[in-house]
Order: C-alpha cells, then structure tokens, then sequence
C-alpha cells in the first residue's frame, strides 16, 4: 500500500510539476492547495531536494521548484525515495534484496515467481509513468467530466 508520505510527495510534484519554469513556490502555498500537513511536507520536500529532484531558494521570492522538467520525474523515483522498495515481498526486490526467512528454495517458490510478475508490472507502470503523465491525465479527466456533465 502507499504510504501517505507518498502520496503527499506525489501531490506535492503535481502542484510543482504546473507551477514548472516559474518562481519557486512555499511550502505554505503547496500545503494549502493539497491539504498536506505543513511539517511533513516540510520533510518530504527536504528529503526530495537531497536527491536532487526539488530546488530550493531561501528568503524572500523563495520556496521550492523542480531541479527537473516534469517529464524526468518518475513515480518510480519517488516512491523508492518515500517509501523504499516497491516489490511486495523482499525477495522479489531489485534494489531492497532480502532472503525471505520461511522461503526454502527460492528457485521452485511459486509464491516468489508469481510476484515477480507483480513487480515487473508495476514497475513497467511507474517507471513509465511521469509527474508530466499525471498533470496531463488530471487534465483528461476533468475535461471528460465536464464533457459528461
């Protein structure tokens, strides 16, 4: 499941994500429009300015923007960086490897080889799957809204 701290650091992309080649935005202004708790969002954006996602400018005219066009940003990226692996079980990670303590055999594990599956879908999906992708398909389905409406 996604953790909150993703989701805020996912929300939080999108508004810079179409805030992108403008001034640098408060964090203020950023929790606000995405009803995010200030002093978390204060911690996700510090934690994704260190990975070099996010700029940050201090003092007057200052805030947070991205280090990257909108399309370079992957929810891949992201969820790695808030969340930690994205394999369901820690056998299957490319990146978090652990040997499951219960498993026998890894190689005859029907359970392993089927959520490998899973994580390479999903992985397929997020790492194909940009902060610019999300601005533009928020913008598809409010338009097929108001279509329908």
């Amino acid at each position: 499941m996604l953790s909150k701290k993703s989701k805020y650091a996912i929300k939080a992309l999108i508004v810079l994500g179409k805030n992108y080649g403008n001034e640098p935005m408060q964090i203020i202004k950023i929790a606000g429009e995405e009803d995010i708790p200030k002093k978390f969002l204060e911690q996700i954006l510090l934690e994704m300015r260190n990975a070099g996602i996010l700029y940050s400018k201090k003092g007057a005219g200052g805030g947070y923007s991205l280090n990257k066009a909108p399309e370079d940003i992957k929810l891949s990226q992201v969820i790695r960086l808030t969340d930690g692996p994205i394999a369901l079980l820690p056998c299957v990670s490319l990146n978090f490897y652990r040997k499951c303590d219960e498993c026998k055999n890894e190689e005859t594990c029907g359970i392993r080889d089927t959520f490998v599956e899973v994580r390479n879908a999903m992985l397929q999906i997020l790492n194909d799957t940009s902060v610019a992708d999300l601005i533009n398909r928020e913008k598809q389905l409010r338009e097929a809204l108001s279509i329908q409406n």
